[in-house]
C-alpha cells in the first residue's frame, strides 16, 4: 500500500479530476490527504470533496495558499466550480492549515508517504521553506512539470506549473528528496483522448462527476491530456514511462524564458520521464478506474 499526499489544483485543467479519480480507484494507494492550490483554493478544495464523497471516503481537504510567491497570478480562478451546484460537496474545511498538515502528516509517517503534486509548487515550496527536514522524511517525490526534452508544439519550452510560480518550482527542485520525479509536457502530451471517446469510456461511478466537470473543459479543449494521471501511475507502474537521472534547474534570470526547466543529463539526482507506453498507460488507468471492486 502507498501513502499518497496529493496537492492539486482541480478546477483548471480537466485532468487533476481525474487523476484524484484513479488514486481513489487504485486498490493499492493508502490516500492520506488531499491539499489545494492557485487561485479560488477553497472552490477546488469543495471540487476535491465531490470525488472523495463519491467514493464514500473521508480524506482530509485542505486550501492551501493561492498567489504564488512572487509571480503575478495567471490563474485566478477554477472554472469548474460552475459544476460544483450538481453533486453533493463539502463546504467546511480548516483555513489556513495546508502546509501545517503536509509537515504533521509526514512526520507521523517518515520514510512511508510519496507526495505528488500536480499543480503550482507553491504549497510544497512553503512546506520545504518552513519545515527544512521534510524532503528527508519523505519516502519520494513525484511531480507533473517541467519541459526536458523536446518541446512543445504549442507551448515551446513552457510547462504550466512551472511558469505559475517559477520560484516555488525552483525551491522544489533544489530539495533533496530519496527519490525525485517528474513527469514532463514532452512525454505527457503523448497521452490524449478526445472528447467523443471519453464520454464514452468514462463509464465508472466514479468518473461520473468528472464527465461533469470535463464538460466545462470541453467548451475550450476538445480533448484530455492525460498530464497529472500519468505523473500518478508512474507511482504504482514506473516502468510505464522510462526515466532517466539527471539534474534540473529552473531560469529565473531570464525574464523571457522565467519558468522553463533545463535538464543536464550528466550527474544529478532527479529521475526524468523520457519517454511512455501509451498502450500499457492506458491499460493501466482504466483497469484502475472502471475495475474497481468497490468504492472505499
Amino acid at each position: 500500500m502507498e501513502k499518497i499526499l496529493l496537492d492539486t489544483d482541480i478546477g483548471s485543467d480537466i485532468d487533476d479530476a481525474v487523476c484524484l479519480a484513479y488514486l481513489l480507484s487504485q486498490p493499492k494507494c493508502e490516500l492520506m490527504g488531499i491539499t489545494t492550490v492557485s487561485g479560488e483554493a477553497y472552490e477546488r478544495a469543495r471540487l476535491a470533496s465531490v470525488l472523495c464523497m463519491e467514493a464514500g471516503r473521508n480524506i482530509p481537504i485542505f486550501p492551501g495558499v493561492e498567489d504564488p510567491l512572487l509571480v503575478k497570478q495567471r490563474q485566478p480562478h477554477a472554472p469548474q466550480k460552475s459544476a460544483l451546484e450538481k453533486w453533493p460537496n463539502e463546504s467546511n474545511f480548516p483555513q489556513h492549515e495546508a502546509i501545517n498538515f503536509l509537515s504533521k502528516t509526514i512526520r507521523q509517517h517518515p520514510g512511508e508517504i510519496t507526495l505528488l503534486g500536480i499543480g503550482p509548487m507553491t504549497n510544497l515550496a512553503l512546506l520545504f521553506s518552513i519545515d527544512p527536514l521534510i524532503p528527508n522524511l519523505l519516502k519520494g517525490l513525484v511531480i507533473m512539470a517541467g519541459v526536458f526534452v523536446k518541446e512543445d508544439s504549442i507551448f515551446g519550452p513552457f510547462e504550466w506549473n512551472a511558469i505559475c510560480d517559477p520560484h516555488a518550482m525552483a525551491k522544489v527542485y533544489q530539495s533533496k528528496v530519496k527519490i525525485h520525479r517528474s513527469v514532463g509536457l514532452d512525454v505527457t502530451t503523448q497521452v490524449k483522448m478526445d472528447s467523443k471517446k471519453v464520454r464514452g469510456i468514462f463509464q465508472s461511478k466514479l468518473l461520473h462527476p468528472v464527465l461533469d466537470f470535463a464538460e466545462v473543459w470541453f467548451k475550450k479543449q476538445d480533448e484530455i491530456t492525460f498530464h497529472d494521471p500519468l505523473a500518478a501511475t508512474t507511482i504504482f507502474e514506473s516502468s510505464i514511462c522510462d526515466f532517466q537521472k539527471g539534474k534540473v534547474e529552473v531560469e529565473l534570470t531570464n525574464k523571457k524564458f522565467i519558468g522553463k526547466t533545463h535538464w543536464n543529463s550528466n550527474g544529478g539526482s532527479h529521475d526524468v520521464a523520457l519517454s511512455v507506453d501509451k498502450t500499457r498507460f492506458f491499460d493501466h488507468f482504466f483497469s484502475v478506474v472502471n475495475n474497481a471492486k468497490q468504492l472505499r
